[in-house]
């Protein structure tokens, strides 16, 4: 992996010279499309990989709940210039040579298909687990490892695919790796990982817009622990927003409890009015005494740390602001940052998950304008989805959630 990194860095230094970034502004994540590639009944990967149109639009709701038109097309309608479209490497990585690009030429096609409805792409190499040997053991392995070098090569390969659409289309190779501890003191395994696949990609194009990630799950933590020696200008810096994750991701442990309604900010509530609402929430759902005391010792804690932490716009200015203070001490434009994801889930109508509509669309916007407030473009977390982070409302006619679009500045 060294010999490699050092050979390319060399060559891409070179050829890197006058680029720009792919202009980005206001995205939106397509993840039930092309990742989670349909499987054959032995557990292997289906044959064309990937799955169709339809079967996205359908996985979680009926044909009819969708409304005429071009689905792609009206994501561009409610104001989102580019998709930020999450693709399973499994199929890429089980396979070589006329089978692989047989994978590719499908991805290729998706892509055209969204650029010819008029949106940018970001395309995210998204690893999942459910081909376990094909899985995120590819991207948290050490560097120098098979798996390491042949992630690498696969995502020169697939930068061979995207060359074509460097005027439409940006490339993420990486989504959210791990690597863990967060505060510097681990090994230089994703430093190396992270620069090595730049070089590859390099090597193959130097028009291609590529994004480029840190480790610690793809937070601002793991940005800024990145070095960017092989920065050149045509190249973004991302970093995934779900800061607190208390608020964000309220949901219980266990299957049938309850754990919702943090406030946004923190100072706009109480713990006893949080409990009071998972009282009403659970009375409604039939629980008894003994239930109710059960989950709500389960919640007691991580309702006391969030209210002691007192989030508000003050921390979330500090977080986002230690991505911008990172690229200022790197001479990297502010412009060049890019927040892959955010968002926060929706209580749904039983009240077992999380935050009430109003404190979730504060929170969307305080985050989204903040990082427009230093030029940083967005992607929100995610189109269409039934797990309560969702554009379009989870369930029902599959029209726009209009207090989001209104949180993410575009109330239509």
């Amino acid at each position: 992996m060294r010999r490699l990194l050092l050979s390319l860095v060399a060559l891409m230094s070179c050829a890197a010279a006058a680029a720009a970034p792919l202009e980005l502004h206001r995205g939106v994540g397509v993840h039930e499309w092309l990742n989670w590639a349909p499987l054959a009944a032995d557990g292997s990967y289906r044959w064309p990989p990937y799955g169709t149109e339809a079967e996205w639009l359908t996985r979680y709701r009926p044909a009819s709940d969708w409304p005429a038109g071009d689905p792609v097309a009206a994501i561009g309608a409610l104001g989102f210039d580019f998709v930020r479209l999450t693709v399973d490497p499994g199929p890429l990585l089980a396979t070589e040579g006329e089978r692989r690009q047989e994978a590719l030429s499908v991805l290729s096609a998706a892509v055209r298909r969204v650029t010819d409805a008029g949106l940018k792409v970001v395309f995210n190499l998204h690893s999942v687990d459910q081909v376990p040997q094909y899985g995120t053991n590819y991207i948290n392995a050490p560097a120098d490892t098979d798996e390491a070098r042949a992630y690498v090569a696969m995502t020169a390969d697939v930068a061979r695919m995207l060359a074509p659409f460097a005027d439409r289309a940006a490339f993420e190779p990486f989504n959210e790796p791990q690597h863990y501890p967060c505060d510097a003191s681990g090994t230089d395994d994703w430093q190396q990982f992270m620069a090595a696949s730049v070089a590859a990609i390099r090597a193959v194009s130097t028009k291609l817009t590529l994004v480029a990630t840190g480790a610690c799950g793809g937070s601002v933590t793991g940005l800024t622990d990145l070095r960017p020696a092989f920065d050149d200008p045509n190249i973004l810096y991302s970093f995934h927003m779900y800061e607190p994750h208390l608020f964000t991701h309220q949901r219980p442990s266990e299957g049938h409890d309850f754990a919702s309604g943090l406030p946004w900010p923190a100072s706009a509530g109480s713990p006893e009015a949080v409990v009071a609402a998972l009282r009403a929430h659970m009375d409604a759902a039939g629980l008894d005494a003994g239930q109710q005391a059960r989950n709500l010792d389960a919640v007691r804690d991580p309702i006391a740390k969030y209210f002691a932490e007192g989030w508000g716009q003050s921390q979330l200015e500090a977080r986002i602001g230690a991505a911008v203070d990172w690229a200022r001490a790197h001479d990297i434009p502010t412009g060049r940052l890019f927040m892959g994801e955010f968002g926060a889930m929706l209580m749904p109508p039983d009240g077992t998950m999380g935050a009430f509509r109003a404190d979730r669309d504060r929170y969307i916007a305080a985050v989204r304008s903040e990082a427009e407030r230093h030029g940083i473009a967005w992607s929100i977390w995610e189109y269409a989805n039934p797990w309560g982070m969702s554009v379009i409302e989870p369930v029902g006619p599959a029209v726009p959630d209009r207090s989001m679009l209104a949180a993410l500045g575009l109330a239509q």
